[in-house]
């Protein structure tokens, strides 16, 4: 048994076979980060994340979610208790309570319950997304990086971290792991106003964020960052505002969710007592046409929606699939005779430093571009 902070890690022995309710949970959280793939329809809307994915790669890839036990500062008191408030890790994670599995067996375990259910990939991303997965020294995480990379089949990193989590000696780290594989990194945002921010515990600002993406392009790293649409407190202008000033920066990707409530998430207690007005399918499908058209079209979405089902999530529970919600928004870009980017208008880069030259630096050209 070795430990990674304050929680057990295991280390010993082979794959003896996956557990039962490793395999329900792993598939469950294994089809929610490899379903936006949308159809060929679809994709004339917006610039889906798979499309990106096979002009890098001649294999189909997925990704493959895995807990390596780490925290986050603003649940262990350095910036915060308690962490985000909307947040609850078990939701993404078979392992992120009781003793965890290693790296390499989750890979093995995970890549196992994908050639049983035959989703149709060849290769996969190692998906670090349970807590903040840079939170920690370098020479605990080369380690857990490459126990990942150590799999055949892996050929490439997503890293999953928070703007305060990205000191230099961590960059330097990636900077080194992007010359011999794939590598994506995702800081959350969430949103720019500060007022949310604190709202919800994040425990960092927005001007931590701008510094962290500074630094991050400078060395050419892909960077996905992830907004959330319904927070406490927002209005629409305040989301769009959030689109707007994003729309500017030298962002690769960006992953899109509702607000949802897990029944663990410290927002839940404030859902019972009826404190929250959450957003109707209506309004967030509305929403992310909105947004959507706000961002440059060179933009890879990777998400387009939160969790939608699972005995975890208290609210709220819209009673669709998600490929019926992609129709929805297919369908609402229809309606309005529009795409991704069409309202987007560049401007003054006043949120960053580096040459918003890098943005593409790591980011092979797209086959076609979208078309309305």
């Amino acid at each position: 048994m070795t430990w990674l902070g304050d929680r057990p890690v295991r280390s010993d022995g082979p794959l003896k076979g996956a557990s039962k309710s490793f395999l329900i949970v792993f598939e469950r959280i294994f089809l929610y980060y490899n379903t936006l793939n949308g159809n060929d329809a679809m994709r004339r809307y917006y610039n889906a994340y798979s499309r990106y994915l096979k002009s890098r790669f001649p294999w189909r890839v997925y990704k493959l979610p895995l807990d390596a036990g780490f925290n986050c500062p603003n649940r262990d008191g350095r910036v915060a208790f308690g962490g985000c408030t909307f947040c609850s890790n078990a939701s993404f994670s078979p392992n992120s309570s009781g003793v965890l599995k290693s790296v390499r067996e989750q890979v093995e375990e995970g890549i196992a319950v994908y050639r049983k259910r035959r989703f149709g990939g060849e290769k996969f991303i190692a998906y670090f997304q349970a807590f903040t997965n840079t939170d920690a020294p370098v020479d605990q995480l080369a380690p857990l990086y490459d126990e990942a990379l150590s799999h055949p089949d892996v050929v490439g990193l997503a890293i999953a971290t928070r703007p305060d989590c990205v000191p230099e000696p961590v960059l330097d780290l990636l900077t080194d792991l992007q010359k011999r594989t794939a590598l994506f990194l995702e800081v959350g945002l969430q949103s720019i106003h500060d007022e949310t921010l604190r709202r919800v515990n994040r425990g960092h600002t927005f001007a931590e964020f701008v510094d962290a993406v500074d630094r991050i392009k400078k060395r050419g790293l892909y960077l996905s960052t992830h907004l959330i649409l319904g927070l406490p407190g927002e209005d629409r202008s305040m989301m769009l505002e959030t689109a707007d000033r994003v729309a500017q920066m030298p962002i690769d990707a960006v992953k899109l969710t509702h607000l949802y409530i897990p029944r663990q998430a410290p927002l839940a207690q404030a859902h019972r007592r009826g404190e929250l007005v959450l957003l109707t399918l209506s309004d967030y499908i509305q929403l992310v046409c909105d947004v959507l058209e706000r961002l440059p079209e060179r933009l890879i979405i990777e998400r387009l929606m939160g969790e939608l089902d699972g005995e975890d999530i208290l609210s709220p529970r819209w009673e669709k699939h998600k490929g019926e919600i992609l129709e929805m928004i297919e369908a609402e870009f229809a309606r309005r005779g529009t795409c991704q980017g069409i309202l987007f208008r560049e401007g003054p880069q006043s949120d960053i430093e580096c040459d918003p030259a890098q943005v593409q630096r790591c980011i092979p050209p797209m086959t076609a571009p979208i078309k309305s």
